[in-house]
């Protein structure tokens, strides 16, 4: 179950680091035109949902570990 619990960890954290990557670009977003600014969110939109999939999957994982321990 150790290995649950620090896969689902690593997992957790890749979703994190998605999430700050999407922070980051919707900044960045704010100094372009107006077109282009909503393109850029849509596509900051979907990657942040997939982030906090991603990140959910692996806090998922984790609590599945500790209880199976």
């Amino acid at each position: 179950m150790q290995a649950l619990i620090w896969g689902g960890a690593a997992v957790t954290l890749l979703g994190v680091a998605g999430l700050m990557f999407c922070a980051g670009q919707s900044l960045k977003a704010r100094t372009l035109p107006d077109d282009q600014a909503r393109a850029a969110m849509a596509r900051v939109v979907t990657l942040n949902l997939a982030s906090m999939g991603v990140a959910v999957l692996g806090l998922m994982a984790v609590v599945a570990g500790l209880l199976l321990r």
